[in-house]
């Protein structure tokens, strides 16, 4: 086991004596100020590698009013978080960025409502310089709670619609899923559900309206609301069988879904897709390419999503106040053709 050290940490008048350089000129360069010449910024710079100075992140924060760190808060319990490759794609894509621009991730999640004051304290407390926040729900306070800390959200929020300093990144979930079930109809299916995500979210709330775009005068009982889990999959796909036991094909409203609905179907006999063609919707590599059978399903780039989620909070946070809000994004979608539909 090795011993910690007992040397003293290398000072900032350690580095200015090594670099032959004032104190105010090294705390300048190492704070990322302008108005010191290149060979004084190299000196200095040599001086820190050589003595292995690290700046002490308090007092850099009161020089650059930075903490170079954001706050990822995800409105879901921890069982939900780890289970769902959609979350670890999206903090992938998140933390890629904020690693890219020496800035640090602190995930906060929320079990039940008592978690959002803590979170709101948290946040207005000073301790990051801005949130991330996604996996809302319509009725979530959260929003409220966080006002006045620079956020952005994944996903479109369900009250974001003409309100000014509302910035998200999503995809074309309406679009996406209109794509889908033109598919399903174009292979002959005439009696196609829809198995939908919790409707307290936009998303699934956007996929079901893109579904009823094509299906207009669907049977209301082809449609069963569920809560984007394997499980909750499982047990819509019992109920559409109860209810329509001629139902032909199936649009799930994420892959997880599609695949506890493809389970079902298999221990009643149905086949895949020769009896029921069934599409999902995110494409989570690998897990879509080792259903059974392959699903087919709509793609969103989901780790760019968290990758324009951080680009945009730490642009924002670059320019300041006087650059004005940055543009909310929303990405295509594609739909990946493979064996289920």
């Amino acid at each position: 086991m090795t011993e910690p050290s007992t040397q003293p940490r290398p000072t900032l008048e350690a580095v200015a004596a090594r670099a032959g350089v004032s104190r105010a000129t090294v705390s300048r360069v190492v704070n990322g100020g302008e108005g010191v010449r290149e060979p004084l910024v190299e000196r200095v710079r040599r001086a820190v590698d050589e003595l292995g100075y690290v700046p002490n992140q308090a007092a850099r924060s009161l020089v650059t009013r930075r903490h170079d760190a954001v706050a990822v808060v995800i409105a879901e319990p921890e069982t939900r978080v780890f289970a769902d490759p959609f979350f670890a794609l999206q903090l992938r894509g998140i933390s890629k960025e904020l690693t890219a621009h020496d800035s640090q991730l602190v995930l906060l999640l929320t079990e039940g409502r008592d978690d959002h004051a803590r979170v709101a304290r948290y946040l207005a407390g000073g301790h990051v310089d801005g949130a991330l926040v996604f996996s809302l729900h319509l009725d979530d306070p959260l929003p409220r709670l966080i006002h006045g800390v620079p956020t952005v959200y994944g996903g479109r929020p369900g009250w974001s619609d003409g309100s000014r300093g509302v910035v998200y990144v999503d995809c074309d979930n309406r679009g996406g899923a209109r794509e889908a079930v033109r598919h399903l109809v174009g292979l002959g299916r005439t009696r196609v559900a829809h198995i939908t995500g919790p409707l307290d979210q936009t998303s699934a709330v956007d996929r079901l309206d893109g579904f009823r775009d094509v299906m207009v005068d669907v049977d209301p009982r082809l449609i069963v609301e569920s809560d984007f889990t394997p499980g909750g999959g499982e047990d819509a796909m019992r109920e559409l069988l109860d209810r329509c036991p001629d139902v032909d094909a199936v649009f799930a409203a994420n892959d997880l879904t599609a695949v506890g609905a493809m389970r079902v179907l298999r221990e009643q006999g149905r086949r895949v897709p020769e009896d029921v063609a069934v599409i999902g919707f995110d494409d989570m590599l690998p897990f879509t390419e080792q259903a059974d059978p392959p699903l087919t399903t709509v793609r969103q780039d989901i780790e760019e999503m968290g990758r324009l989620m951080a680009r945009l909070l730490l642009r924002g946070l670059e320019r300041g106040a006087a650059a004005g809000v940055p543009a909310s994004v929303v990405l295509p979608t594609t739909l990946v053709r493979r064996v289920s539909a």
